[in-house]
């Protein structure tokens, strides 16, 4: 979770620390130590619960879960057990325009166990306890998923909604976000799912998917020989594209779950839950229907802006510094981000932040080419410029500088049709005959005797007119 500090406490959770810097006697479980709960992962997982649908709990305690591992220096893992904060949720996803409701069981708070570190050696293992303590929360959904489709795009929006709310920076292969995914088949025409095996740590969707298939196929050929599945724990190769069992899968008294004494508990009022309510960002789905509703955009320009909170906050900047917000200025905005700033950031690895232009410019810019005085290939020059430059000269200079206005002077744009229509009479009795698609070749002569700065709307209108005589 986004939080400065761990679960229970003062250590910075800065993920580029050097090994075993961010460390201190609490969450390294030396004993007499008192941990003291981050309210901070409170106000996030009551954000994920409310977002998700979840009912709030009033009051849930923390357990103590036992385990032995070398990462996990305490022995114990400070957890959720019988009475998690939220549960009962859900979450709509979309599969080829088709709604389908995926619950959600829990979602609970616990702290992370340190990083075992195996590629320096062949023979050691080091560890690093950086992690130790650093704050998150589980989800658990129910058994809704019935397929690898299903299962990538409930994970992207469980992505989406914690990096909306700002509580998760949704990275998988730093650790910020991993999926832990179950897997039993049943056979066709039946309603009992089979023995389930748990996948661990998965940091991509591509290695979801693979995996969650891998095991499909192991299972199903376990099945058609004849034998049973067994209940584990597997690891998933990515390399091979393979699972295998790691170990047998443990029950919730092999963690011999029992209250957590140093912790008291945590207790949520009604108040809070509506402040949490109040303090909520437009969420992706309450984003794709405004700009459906209220910007007349097309329902994909809408998904893929909204896709990224960031793209979408820069989108809705531009929309606000138009000075007449109309649905065609909208759209045409809409066309430059998913065209050129998506060209751009993806050319140059950045996200939006980084992108140079500045909202108000790329407004600017779309009016300018909307009023006629620049075409779009001009425009395209404009907005490399302002990338170069770094905003530092507006639109308007960049094109007086260039000499990039459009020619949009009836007479003379009709000198220079006469003139191609004089330099093409064989074109122009063809056309005459019928073969219409020659107007293309017109336009395109007349474009390049103007050096491309006629205006097409008016150089098609000449051209007809003179055709057509």
């Amino acid at each position: 979770m986004l939080t400065n500090s761990k679960a229970f406490c003062k250590c910075s959770t800065d993920f580029n620390s050097p090994a075993n810097s961010n460390v201190c006697p609490v969450c390294l479980g030396h004993p007499g130590v008192l941990p003291v709960l981050n309210e901070e992962l409170v106000n996030f997982i009551l954000k994920m619960g409310i977002a998700t649908n979840c009912h709030i709990r009033e009051r849930s305690i923390f357990a103590r879960k036992n385990y032995f591992y070398p990462d996990l220096s305490k022995g114990y893992q400070i957890s959720q057990f019988e009475t998690p904060i939220c549960y009962n949720g859900k979450v709509n996803i979309r599969i080829n325009g088709t709604a389908k409701t995926i619950g959600i069981t829990r979602i609970h708070m616990e702290e992370d166990a340190g990083k075992s570190i195996h590629d320096f050696s062949d023979n050691d293992t080091l560890i690093d306890f950086n992690r130790c303590g650093v704050p998150l929360i589980e989800i658990v959904s129910e058994p809704d998923i019935n397929s690898t489709t299903e299962a990538l795009q409930y994970l992207q929006d469980i992505r989406q909604i914690l990096i909306y709310l700002g509580i998760n920076d949704g990275n998988m292969e730093e650790g910020s976000l991993r999926c832990d995914a179950n897997v039993s088949i049943r056979p066709t025409g039946t309603t009992e799912l089979g023995t389930r095996t748990e996948i661990k740590n998965l940091n991509s969707f591509k290695n979801v998917v693979d995996a969650i298939e891998a095991e499909i196929n192991r299972q199903s050929k376990i099945l058609d020989a004849g034998n049973k599945v067994n209940y584990h724990t597997m690891n998933y190769n990515a390399k091979e594209k393979t699972t295998t069992p790691m170990r047998t899968k443990e029950e919730a008294h092999d963690y011999r779950y029992f209250p957590e004494p140093d912790l008291v508990y945590v207790v949520v009022n009604e108040q809070q839950i509506e402040r949490i309510k109040n303090e909520l960002p437009e969420l992706h789905d309450k984003k794709i229907q405004r700009y459906i509703s209220d910007y007349g955009l097309p329902v994909y320009d809408a998904e893929v802006i909204s896709a990224d909170k960031s793209i979408a906050d820069f989108f809705d900047k531009v929309v606000s510094s138009l000075k007449k917000p109309e649905t065609k200025l909208i759209k045409q905005a809409s066309n430059w981000i998913m065209t050129e700033v998506l060209r751009i950031l993806n050319e140059n690895k950045i996200n939006i932040d980084e992108l140079k232009i500045l909202p108000p410019s790329l407004a600017t810019l779309v009016e300018i080419i909307d009023s006629g005085q620049i075409n779009h290939n001009a425009g395209k020059e404009v907005f490399n410029e302002l990338y170069k430059s770094g905003c530092t000269k507006a639109p308007v200079d960049i094109i007086n500088e260039r000499n990039l206005s459009q020619l949009s002077d009836s007479s003379e744009i009709e000198t220079i049709v006469q003139k191609i229509l004089s330099e093409s009479q064989a074109e122009v009795e063809r056309f005459k005959e019928g073969e219409t698609k020659l107007r293309g070749f017109f336009v395109g002569k007349v474009m390049k005797e103007s050096k491309g700065k006629a205006n097409p709307k008016i150089v098609n209108e000449i051209l007809l007119k003179k055709l057509s005589e």
